[in-house]
């Protein structure tokens, strides 16, 4: 089955902005809560966003809080991140994943996973 496929990633100055996309062509999101996930060098992954099913349930890690922005459109079957003044920490491989949950924040209970987008943020 297809699988998650993120986009958006790149290379931006401190204090820019990215937009990840995360789309599935297999699944209808909606079925689903989402969530982004990151990963840096030498780190394990953590979690960074969670979105519910109807995207009224949010959470945020405190690292981007005020910072970052989780959104989904199920009209386009697509989960979004908009990340905003970003520094050199938040540089990793962000990956968007999906649970069967209505609304989860614990990464174990996310099943299916992308391949991740390389997100270098430099100073």
């Amino acid at each position: 089955q297809v699988q998650l496929v993120e986009s958006g990633g790149g290379l931006v100055q401190a204090g820019g902005s990215l937009r990840l996309s995360c789309a599935d062509a297999g699944r209808i999101l909606s079925n689903y809560a989402m969530g982004w996930f990151r990963q840096a060098p030498g780190k394990e992954r953590e979690i960074v966003a969670s979105i519910g099913r109807n995207g009224g349930d949010t959470y945020y890690a405190d690292a981007v809080k005020g910072r970052f922005t989780i959104s989904r459109d199920n009209a386009k079957n697509t989960l979004f991140i908009q990340m905003d003044s970003l520094r050199p920490a938040h540089t990793a491989v962000y990956s968007c994943a999906l649970s069967c949950l209505y609304y989860t924040t614990n990464a174990r209970q996310y099943a299916v996973w992308g391949q991740g987008t390389q997100v270098t943020v430099s100073s």
